[in-house]
């Protein structure tokens, strides 16, 4: 199997998601809460203000904002290890 950047992107992608699910719902876990305000506490990277064209038919909105938190950043980091491996 051939493996590609864009393959390596889904996976990353896929890992970020996950891990950001997981972290939310291991939020309510009392005997995690003492550490878990730390992983999933959001730092923005890259914050674009949506821009707005009008052609007068459609009118699209863009915008782009990357805020990832330490378990996505660890379910990126799960992810890279399970495409080098498989």
């Amino acid at each position: 199997m051939k493996r590609s950047y864009g393959t390596l992107i889904v996976f990353v992608i896929i890992g970020a998601i996950l891990g950001g699910i997981i972290g939310d719902l291991l939020t309510g876990v009392d005997a995690l809460s003492g550490v878990m305000p730390y992983l999933v506490h959001t730092y923005p990277v890259l914050d674009m203000t949506p821009a707005t064209l009008n052609l007068y038919v459609i009118k699209l909105t863009v915008g782009l904002s990357f805020t990832p938190n330490l378990m996505s950043i660890l379910g990126m980091v799960i992810a890279i290890i399970l495409f080098r491996r498989y």
